[in-house]
């Protein structure tokens, strides 16, 4: 039984055809001022474009005739890519780890910290450690995991409230 092949071109590829990729003629040609050329062959076109040292990309080429663009490529590749990269977010999970018998002045300097976290649009993971007989008081840490909260409330949220993971209680919280 034959197997079949995997394309061996990468799905992904970049389709803007440029240069000597463009096949079809004739052409629809803007000029790299955004002067309207006109429908002329594309080997006058890939001339015009050599001769101002740029390239001719394919702009439009589901339109009847194409439309191409004198312009750089290297230039207009950069700038997509810079526009795609722009809406990606930076976010990264810091962590506070606190004690159920933390004092009240260390648990506003872990705070400070934190609200610096939050502004910066990171993810903050709060986290109280319990140790030997300290798991017989859990409502220590808790009230210490509800002061945190409350007093980070006006610059994130909670996005996951506390929860008990063996010796460790967890809560997340996000910027506002």
């Amino acid at each position: 039984m034959a197997l079949a092949r995997r394309n061996p071109q990468p799905e992904n590829r970049d389709t803007v055809r440029i240069n000597s990729s463009i096949r079809i003629t004739p052409i629809r040609v803007v000029s790299e001022t955004g002067e309207q050329l006109g429908v002329i062959s594309t080997e006058d076109a890939l001339e015009r474009a050599r001769d101002v040292g740029l390239d001719l990309v394919e702009v439009a080429p589901n339109e009847r005739p194409p439309v191409c663009r004198i312009m750089d490529y290297g230039k207009y590749k950069y700038d997509k890519n810079k526009k795609t990269n722009r809406n990606q977010s930076h976010t990264k999970t810091k962590e506070i780890r606190l004690r159920p018998k933390t004092g009240d002045e260390d648990i506003r300097t872990k705070i400070r910290r934190a609200e610096k976290f939050l502004k910066h649009k990171d993810k903050v993971q709060v986290s109280v450690l319990f140790r030997g007989r300290e798991m017989a008081h859990i409502e220590e840490g808790r009230k210490v995991m509800e002061q945190v909260i409350e007093l980070l409330d006006e610059v994130g949220k909670v996005e996951t409230s506390p929860q008990q993971h063996g010796r460790r209680m967890i809560c997340m919280i996000a910027p506002r």
